[in-house]
């Protein structure tokens, strides 16, 4: 079947009340987003970021006696990582509708988990095509973030601190091809 072109974007979860992160999950943020989506573009913007359809008798040859695989539906966008600890969330959606989700993005104004409604609003850090120029994208990103921390330090204690997390912002090689990117073939 033919591949299917995805886009990851790269978000982080801003909220001032530290109790936010302690809710954030896969599927409160999914739900978020693709409530969103439908405020900001309907259900045609829902449709087009939300719905890609697979299996339908990719897997067998029609007349050979082996019935066409099931029709599944995915939904995207899908959250492929996500920190709570840092409010890091990687969101990974097909290339043709990417601009629709960034779009609504901004309009995440809340997270609701466990009848509690925690104001939030989702900050867009990078948009890539690979999971791999995202990971890049962050250890640069948080570098900076250090940077400017450490200029703003008080004391010797704090800036040593600043400067050994400084050090540690690097992406090591552990293994090459180690599967931590995803292929565009539109597997999971």
């Amino acid at each position: 079947h033919a591949a299917l072109s995805r886009r990851y974007v790269l978000c982080e979860v801003v909220s001032e009340d530290p109790r936010c992160r302690q809710c954030i999950e896969d599927r409160v943020l999914g739900l978020a987003v693709r409530d969103a989506i439908t405020r900001v573009h309907g259900d045609y913007g829902l449709a087009c970021c939300s719905i890609s359809f697979t299996g339908a008798g990719e897997r067998a040859a029609p007349g050979r006696g082996v019935p066409p695989a099931p029709l599944t539906v995915r939904v995207c966008p899908t959250v492929k990582y996500l920190n709570a600890y840092t409010g890091t969330v990687l969101l990974r959606c097909r290339k043709d509708s990417y601009r629709l989700l960034c779009s609504a993005l901004p309009f995440v104004r809340h997270l609701e988990s466990r009848g509690q409604r925690y104001p939030c609003c989702l900050n867009t850090l990078h948009v890539g095509g690979t999971i791999r120029t995202c990971q890049k994208f962050l250890i640069q990103y948080n570098r900076t973030q250090l940077l400017r921390l450490l200029q703003n330090c008080t004391n010797e204690e704090e800036r040593q601190c600043i400067q050994k997390s400084l050090l540690s912002c690097s992406l090591t090689e552990e293994q090459s091809g180690s599967g931590d990117e995803e292929d565009d073939d539109g597997t999971e």
